[in-house]
């Protein structure tokens, strides 16, 4: 049935939308869909000098770049499995990966290509730059000459011109395997999660019923990477099905950066990892509020409302003037930040999902959302709580439905130790869920600590309290000799702004933990601190690399 298919979504996306902007490269070139349409068409006159068959796998590894998006498009809607790299591994993890893939053409961008070597590579039959599609590795004639000059080639297959009858997309079906996605790797080395087309359309359709909103013409501003799916299926998938006008910001988005954007732009829908709103609220608005007289009126209810009013008059703007919702993932929120925000009504959600479901498992409307939840589960998909009480005891969560991945690409046993028989997904991490539905996650499986006394502690908790500290940046809590030590890496340009001495650093921190010990049980107290001189690792969604750091 055409109603369920995701090229269909799409292919209706670019059609009817044909004469409206689409994609926009950061203060540069802009598509309109119909100029999107043509440069996929352009494309699969280039597959089909290459003989790429449908299922062959065609990778893309680059920046965000509205080409990124033509190349990603251009493989699907030909037919073959698209596979998504993120541009930030190294040339050596590329490599393992175009090869473990089985990939035939491989779409690289100008950084990108500066790190490879095409000689690892050796079942490749192509390498294309994404920055103007020009062949950089080829042992086809005819591929060669079709990338020399595309305008010919296109102008041979029509040459009656383009049209919205031209958008032929692939016919697929619901278990076919579209996208092959490799995790960040925040515990362990990266894995192919396999996407079918069922879980593109159920996460898609599930955007297009559930955010409504979000319009057609309306601008979006692409900030997340699109090889990650979060990033992939709202600023992207949904915004090409909607007809959205997507900017992309292809440098390294600052605060500057995304707030120019921003204001340009005017996004009806914004969607973050945790660090930028953490940062926005740790950095500017918590230390106006510790600051007399602020610091005494806020306990007076009457004066609270009145100072929150004015905190979120000035805050909401920072986004655009169109802003509706701004929805928080790829990590937890830190809760301090989450309760104030949902005081001072800022209008946020925080959803959960992960790359295997592509992404989607719970949302909620920022409305009806619940401070310190994620959501409820989304159309299509079940929630579950291993654990005898589910409203009062920590369980993992276990997750079933369309959104659910086929399994891990060249790796049966870790789908088997993923998917049981009975097609639940265990996700790692755990939670408990309210009798409303909503989900609330207490950390993750293989970072919880269990202590002497046999109580379970969540390092992520602990490490809320630390970074609310406006002396400390980041810090991550580890487990050694049966003790919990916090490594910190210091808010170096706030200690120095305040006449702070390295030689000081010490004393302070000290303080701190004592001040946060106060605030912790017993059995999770943390014993001792260690600084570290530069940022902890992260992968490319920004999430730090713990299993680097616990011996």
């Amino acid at each position: 049935m055409e109603n369920n298919k995701f090229l269909a979504l799409i292919r209706n996306g670019i059609c009817d939308n044909w004469e409206r902007p689409a994609l926009t490269d950061y203060n540069g070139e802009t598509y309109l869909y119909k100029d999107f349409a043509k440069k996929i068409a352009q494309l699969h006159i280039l597959f089909d000098s290459l003989d790429v068959k449908k299922g062959d796998k065609i990778a893309i590894c680059g920046k965000n770049s509205s080409n990124w998006v033509v190349a990603f498009f251009g493989s699907l809607t030909y037919g073959a499995v698209i596979t998504t790299i993120l541009h930030d591994f190294s040339g050596d993890s590329i490599h393992s990966l175009v090869n473990h893939s089985d990939t035939k053409v491989l779409f690289a961008d100008e950084y990108v290509w500066s790190k490879i070597n095409p000689v690892q590579m050796p079942a490749l039959e192509a390498i294309l730059l994404i920055d103007d599609f020009s062949a950089q590795k080829s042992r086809s004639a005819e591929f060669l000459e079709s990338c020399s000059n595309p305008e010919r080639a296109f102008n041979l297959k029509y040459p009656e011109g383009f049209s919205k009858e031209d958008v032929i997309v692939h016919d697929e079906s619901p278990e076919e395997l579209a996208v092959l996605n490799y995790t960040s790797g925040t515990t362990s080395n990266p894995k192919g999660v396999m996407i079918p087309y069922r879980s593109l359309w159920s996460n898609t359709r599930f955007a297009i019923d559930n955010i409504p909103f979000v319009k057609a013409g309306d601008g979006v501003v692409c900030m997340l990477p699109m090889a990650h799916m979060y990033g992939l299926a709202f600023e992207v998938l949904l915004s090409i099905a909607k007809g959205c006008h997507i900017h992309y910001l292809t440098r390294v988005p600052s605060p500057q950066i995304i707030m120019d954007a921003f204001s340009k732009v005017n996004p009806t829908i914004v969607l973050a990892v945790p660090l930028i709103i953490e940062k926005i609220i740790q950095m500017r608005v918590f230390p106006e509020l510790k600051k007399q007289p602020v610091k005494t009126l806020v306990k007076i209810p009457f004066f609270k409302k009145k100072i929150y009013k004015k905190v979120a008059d000035k805050l909401i703007p920072m986004f655009g003037n169109k802003l509706v919702e701004v929805i928080i993932g790829g990590a937890a929120l830190n809760k301090e930040v989450g309760n104030f925000l949902t005081e001072i009504k800022f209008p946020y959600t925080v959803g959960y999902g992960m790359t295997e479901c592509g992404p989607l498992i719970t949302y909620e409307y920022w409305e009806t959302y619940r401070a310190g939840s994620c959501g409820r589960p989304v159309d299509r998909m079940s929630v579950r709580i291993e654990s005898p009480d589910t409203e009062t005891e920590v369980g993992e969560i276990i997750v079933k439905g369309q959104n659910v991945m086929l399994g891990y690409y060249k790796n049966e046993n870790a789908t088997k130790y993923a998917i049981n028989e009975a097609g639940w997904l265990r996700t790692g991490d755990l939670g408990v869920m309210d009798r409303d539905g909503f989900l609330y996650i207490k950390g993750r499986s293989k970072t919880m600590i269990l202590s002497s006394s046999g109580q379970n502690i969540y390092p992520e908790e602990i490490e809320d309290l630390y970074n609310n500290s406006l002396y400390v940046s980041e810090s991550l809590i580890i487990e050694e000799n049966g003790k919990l030590i916090a490594l910190i890496y210091p808010d170096k340009d706030y200690l120095k702004a305040h006449d702070v001495k390295e030689d000081d650093y010490s004393a302070i921190f000290v303080s701190e933990m004592k001040a946060i010990n106060k605030r912790l049980p017993g059995f999770s107290q943390v014993v001792n601190f260690r600084l570290q001189n530069q940022e902890f690792e992260k992968t490319p969604k920004r999430s730090i690399k713990r299993f680097l750091y616990q011996k």
